[in-house]
C-alpha cells in the first residue's frame, strides 16, 4: 500500500467510526463557538452554528442520538458585563451566570428550523463522582434522549469552585460520554487532530490519523494550552486526557477541525482528523467497574431458586431475597450470596437498604403497597449484575 493509500485508509477510519455511531457526544469549545478574541470573540458565530445544527439534524434523522457539550458562557457573559483581562473566580462565575441564558438561546435558535428542542443540563464534578447524583443525571439524559430532545451540557461554573471543577470541557465531554454510554466523542478543535509536535511551531510535524493506544509517547506529543486563541482553557493535552477517559469507558474519540462550516459532515466525508480507539468495550468497562472497582456496601442472601434464575440471565427480584445486611443507597454495589454464604456475584442495588428490607421476600406486585410508591420490580437489574465465573 502506498503512503497516500495508507493515509486515505487512516482518514476513513474516523469517517467510519462516525458513520456507525448510534450515540454521539460533540464537544464545542469557546474559541470554536465564539471565535478567537482577536477576531471579535465574545459573540456566537451564528452562521457556523447553523451549519453544525444542520449536520446534527441530519445525524438525528439517520437514527443517531446526539449530546452537545458546549463552552461559551463565560466568553459571552464577560462581554455582556464589560469584563476584560484575566478574571477572578467570582468574576468568572458572574460572567457564567450572565452568559448561560445567551448560550442556550443561541443553540435553540440554531435548531429551531429543524424543530429540535434544546434541554440544558448544568453539571459539576460532584454530579459524576457521587453515585446517587450520577444515577440521577444518567436517568435525566436517557429520558431526554427518549423524548427526542437534544441535551446541551455545560459545567455549572456559577457554583463550582476550583476544587470541584472538571478544569476544562474536554474532560467534561469525556465524562458525559461515559455517563450516556456514547459510542463516539467528537472534539471540535482549532486544529485537525494530533501531530507529532505542534505544527504551529514545527513545520516538520506529521499528522497522526489513528491512535490505537494512548502511550506516554502519544501524551508527550501534546503541546500546552492554545493561548493564541485568547479564550477557552483546553489544549491538545486536555483532549488526549479526555480521549483516555472516554476510551476507558468503551468510547472512541475523534479530534477534528471545528472552525470550518459543517464540521461533522467534513468528518463523515473523510476529512482530516485523528481517531483515538477505545481501550475496551462498553460492556467490558462496565463489568470491570462493577466487579472490581466498586466496594460492596451491603450483602443480599438469596434462595436457591433465585440463584438458578440469576445463572439463567434473570434479574434479582425481591421474592428471592432472604436476608439483607449493610447500609447502602440506590446505585451502591452489593454482594449477592447463597444461603450457605457462597459468593454468587456483585451488582448495583436499585433500592436503598431500608427499601430493600421492606420488600425482601415479597412478590413484585406487592412492592408498591409495601413502599407506598412505585419502584422497578428488580432489586438488582441483570445489566447491573456480574456473576462470579468460578467456584
Amino acid at each position: 500500500m502506498s503512503s497516500d493509500e495508507h493515509q486515505n485508509a487512516a482518514q476513513s477510519a474516523a469517517s467510519n467510526a462516525a458513520r456507525v455511531a448510534k450515540r454521539l457526544v460533540v464537544k464545542v469549545g469557546s474559541a470554536i463557538l465564539c471565535g478567537p478574541s482577536d477576531q471579535g470573540g465574545g459573540a456566537v458565530r451564528e452562521a457556523w452554528l447553523a451549519s453544525l445544527a444542520a449536520d446534527i439534524a441530519g445525524l438525528r434523522q439517520s437514527g443517531c442520538e446526539v449530546v452537545i457539550v458546549t463552552s461559551g458562557a463565560i466568553a459571552l457573559g464577560r462581554r455582556r458585563l464589560g469584563l476584560s483581562g484575566a478574571l477572578r473566580l467570582d468574576e468568572k462565575q458572574a460572567a457564567s451566570a450572565a452568559g448561560q441564558a445567551a448560550l442556550a438561546q443561541a443553540w435553540q435558535a440554531a435548531f429551531a428550523p429543524h424543530d429540535v428542542a434544546i434541554a440544558q443540563i448544568l453539571i459539576t464534578l460532584e454530579d459524576t463522582e457521587s453515585r446517587r447524583r450520577y444515577l440521577n443525571a444518567r436517568a435525566t439524559f436517557r429520558t431526554l434522549l427518549d423524548l427526542g430532545a437534544l441535551p446541551l451540557v455545560n459545567e455549572n461554573d456559577t457554583i463550582a469552585t476550583s476544587e470541584i471543577r472538571y478544569g476544562d470541557n474536554d474532560r467534561l465531554a469525556a465524562h458525559a460520554a461515559q455517563l450516556v454510554e456514547s459510542d463516539l466523542l467528537i472534539i471540535l478543535s482549532d486544529i485537525d487532530g494530533l501531530y507529532t509536535s505542534d505544527p504551529r511551531k514545527d513545520s516538520t510535524a506529521q499528522h497522526i490519523s489513528v491512535v490505537d493506544a494512548i502511550t506516554p509517547e502519544i501524551e508527550n506529543m501534546a503541546g500546552g494550552v492554545n493561548r493564541d486563541a485568547g479564550v477557552g482553557s483546553g489544549g491538545m493535552a486536555s483532549k488526549i486526557a479526555a480521549a483516555k477517559i472516554a476510551g476507558g469507558a468503551g468510547c472512541d474519540t475523534i479530534i477534528a477541525p471545528g472552525l470550518v462550516d459543517h464540521p461533522l459532515k467534513a468528518v463523515l466525508d473523510g476529512g482530516a482528523a485523528t481517531l483515538f480507539c477505545a481501550s475496551t468495550t462498553h460492556d467490558g468497562a462496565r463489568r470491570q467497574w462493577i466487579a472490581g472497582r466498586l466496594k460492596p456496601l451491603g450483602r443480599l442472601v438469596i434462595d436457591e431458586g433465585a440463584a438458578k434464575a440469576l445463572q439463567s440471565g434473570a434479574s434479582l427480584l425481591p421474592a428471592g431475597v432472604k436476608e439483607i445486611t449493610g447500609a447502602f443507597s440506590r446505585g451502591d454495589a452489593v454482594e449477592i450470596v447463597s444461603a450457605n454464604g457462597a459468593l454468587i456475584g456483585q451488582g448495583l442495588s436499585a433500592y436503598d437498604a431500608g427499601e430493600a428490607r421492606k420488600v425482601a421476600g415479597a412478590k413484585s406486585d406487592k412492592i408498591e403497597a409495601l413502599l407506598g410508591y412505585r419502584r422497578r420490580p428488580a432489586l438488582v437489574e441483570k445489566d447491573d449484575l456480574i456473576l462470579r465465573s468460578g467456584p
